[in-house]
C-alpha cells in the first residue's frame, strides 16, 4: 500500500504538469482545430528564459526566492509574446489553407524553436537553480517534497482561474463563441483575430508555468526537452477530449498516475525491463487505446463548451 500511495503521488504531480502543457493544446484546438506542435518548445523556452534570469539574478546577490519569482515571471511574459509571434507570423495566413498545411508548419516551428534554443543556450544540460529547502513530508506511509506540494496547489490554481476566465468573462464568452462557429461570431462583432491570439498567449503563459514547474522537480533543463513533454501533453488531450478544458485537466492528470504506477508496478512484475527508463512506453500505449477504441477521448469534443 505504501508504494500505491507513493506512486499516485508521483503520478499526481507529474500529471498535473501535463495538464498544464495539454491546456495549451486544446484551447487552439478548440478555437482554431489546429494542433501547436511547437506549444512543448515554448515549454522549453519558459523553462531555460527562467534560468537565465534567475541565475543571473542569484550571482548579482538577489534573495533566492525572489530570484526564482522573477525569473518565472520573465519566462511567462517571453512565452506570451512568443505566443503570440508563432500565431501572428506562421499560423494567421495559414488560417484558410488545407488542415495538412499549418500542421506541418506547426512541425516546422518545432525544430526552428529547438534550432534557436540550442544556438542560445547551447548544447550541455543546465543546472536549474534550487528556490526552495529540501523539506520532506510524509503521509501514510508516502513520501513528498516541498516542491512537489508547491506544483500540484500552483498547477490546481492555475486550472481554476483559468476556467473562471472562459467560463465568467466576456473574453472567454467570446471564445466559447469563437470555437463554436468562427463566422458568426466575427457577425456578432466578436473580434476573431485577437480571440485567437489570446488563446495563443493564454496557453502560452501556462506552458511558461509548467515550464517552470519542470525545471524545479528536475532540477535540470535541455534544448530538446520540450519535445517528449509536448507528446504526452498531447496524448493527455486526446484522452480527455481535446478541445475541452476539463478533459485535458483529467487526461493529464490520468496519464501521470498511468506512467508512475506503471514504471512501479509493471517494472517489478518484467524485473525492471519495463521499469522507470521505459516510462514513456505507457504514455503512448494510451494513446493507441484511446485512439483505437474511443477517438474523441473520455469527454468527447464539446463544440459549444470548447475554448
Amino acid at each position: 500500500m505504501d508504494i500505491f500511495l507513493q506512486q499516485i503521488v508521483n503520478g499526481l504531480v507529474q500529471g498535473s504538469i501535463y495538464a498544464l502543457v495539454a491546456l495549451g493544446y486544446t484551447m487552439v484546438y478548440g478555437i482554431m482545430g489546429l494542433i501547436n506542435f511547437a506549444h512543448g518548445e515554448v515549454v522549453m523556452i519558459g523553462t531555460l528564459v527562467t534560468i537565465t534570469v534567475a541565475g543571473s539574478l542569484i550571482k548579482a546577490g538577489m534573495p533566492v526566492a525572489l530570484a526564482g519569482l522573477a525569473g518565472m515571471m520573465a519566462a511567462v511574459l517571453v512565452c506570451m509574446a512568443l505566443g503570440w509571434a508563432l500565431e501572428r507570423v506562421a499560423y494567421r495566413p495559414l488560417r484558410h489553407a488545407p488542415r495538412l498545411t499549418p500542421l506541418i508548419t506547426a512541425i516546422g516551428m518545432s525544430i526552428v524553436l529547438q534550432n534557436l534554443a540550442m544556438m542560445v543556450w547551447g548544447r550541455n544540460y543546465l543546472t536549474f537553480p534550487s528556490f526552495l529547502p529540501s523539506v520532506d513530508f510524509e503521509l501514510a506511509g508516502a513520501h513528498f517534497t516541498a516542491i512537489q506540494v508547491i506544483i500540484v496547489l500552483v498547477s490546481a490554481a492555475t486550472m481554476g482561474a483559468l476556467l473562471l476566465l472562459v467560463y465568467r468573462t466576456k473574453l472567454g464568452m467570446a471564445m466559447r463563441a469563437t470555437a463554436q462557429n468562427p463566422a458568426v461570431a466575427s457577425l456578432m462583432g466578436v473580434n476573431v483575430n485577437r480571440v485567437i491570439a489570446a488563446a495563443f498567449i493564454i496557453g502560452s503563459a501556462l506552458g511558461a508555468v509548467a515550464g517552470v514547474m519542470v525545471g524545479a522537480y528536475y532540477e535540470i533543463a535541455h534544448y530538446q526537452m520540450g519535445f517528449m513533454l509536448g507528446l504526452k501533453a498531447f496524448t493527455a488531450a486526446v484522452l480527455g477530449g481535446i478541445g475541452n478544458l476539463a478533459g485535458a485537466m483529467l487526461g493529464g492528470i490520468l496519464l501521470g498516475i498511468i506512467e508512475a504506477l506503471g514504471a512501479g508496478y509493471i517494472g517489478d512484475l518484467t524485473g525492471g525491463f519495463l521499469g522507470s527508463h521505459y516510462q514513456d512506453i505507457f504514455a503512448f500505449v494510451v494513446l493507441i487505446v484511446v485512439l483505437m477504441f474511443k477517438p474523441s477521448g473520455l469527454f468527447g469534443e464539446k463544440s459549444g463548451d470548447r475554448a
